[in-house]
């Protein structure tokens, strides 16, 4: 079984690379964020015409996350991150699919840092510890993947020197991560990649892609019930030299179910 996460930085306006990359990678499950759209504009049918059901929680020009499935409806059961009722971003949604219960997350960016941005991602991530620690108490097979805009380690990031005080990159971000994996979570690219520079989104920016300065913000972490079945994980990075390209790339993992 593949599981992949994709932030597509705009889904309607990079719906042939989505389609193009569906279509060549054949995931089961893809979790994909910062759609940039309402809800009433999410392309369902080309998805469904694609192969694809979906669930989506979407929001106009910013954020926006959905669940995709072959061949089948993602069964919701959780649409926006508890703990904050006022908090009316879409950063969150859940789905079962295939036994699986499947997290998609896209986390705020948090610049710049320090300020109400920066509070709010802290905020956001204790919201998130909550609700991670409240599913792994069932014992189930989940899955917590999206872009989570964090730089976990030195190894994630090109130049680690010039990220100090981003906060993709700051201490505070870093333990925040660190404390999620603590509760048992399993992060499938660095585990079965545990010495290798992996990086999944290149800034649109001097030449971020054509230097390879890349960071790896994209995570896919599994609960202690399905770990022992990840297989593969990797990155399609050739898809950011794509035309028209989103600012990150596919990552992905094989699950042996």
């Amino acid at each position: 079984m593949k599981i992949a996460t994709f932030n597509v930085n705009g889904i309607n306006g990079r719906l042939p690379v989505l389609l193009g990359w569906l279509a060549e990678a054949q995931p089961d499950v893809v979790c994909l964020q910062e759609l940039k759209a309402p809800s009433d504009r999410f392309p369902a049918k080309a998805l469904r015409e694609a192969g694809y059901g979906a669930i989506w929680h979407g929001q106009k020009s910013w954020n926006g996350v959905a669940i995709l499935a072959r061949g089948v409806d993602p069964i919701e059961t959780q649409r926006g991150l508890p703990g904050d009722e006022k908090d009316t971003q879409s950063r969150y949604i859940e789905a079962a699919v295939g036994g699986i219960l499947i997290g998609c997350l896209y986390a705020p960016n948090g610049n710049p840092a320090p300020g109400p941005k920066f509070d709010y991602k802290l905020l956001w991530f204790e919201r998130l510890k909550k609700h991670a620690a409240e599913r792994l108490a069932h014992e189930i097979p989940i899955i917590l993947a999206g872009d989570y805009n964090i730089i976990p380690s030195e190894l994630d990031v090109y130049k680690p020197e010039r990220w100090q005080d981003d906060a993709l990159f700051r201490p505070e971000v870093r333990q925040a991560l660190q404390q999620l994996i603590d509760q048992g979570w399993i992060d499938a690219i660095r585990t079965l990649r545990p010495d290798e520079r992996v990086y999944t989104f290149w800034d649109y920016l001097r030449n971020a892609w054509g230097r390879n300065a890349g960071l790896r913000l994209d995570h896919l972490l599994l609960s202690p019930a399905i770990a022992g079945q990840l297989t593969a994980a990797g990155v399609d990075r050739e898809v950011r030299g794509w035309e028209k390209a989103s600012d990150h790339a596919p990552v992905w993992i094989d699950l042996a179910v």
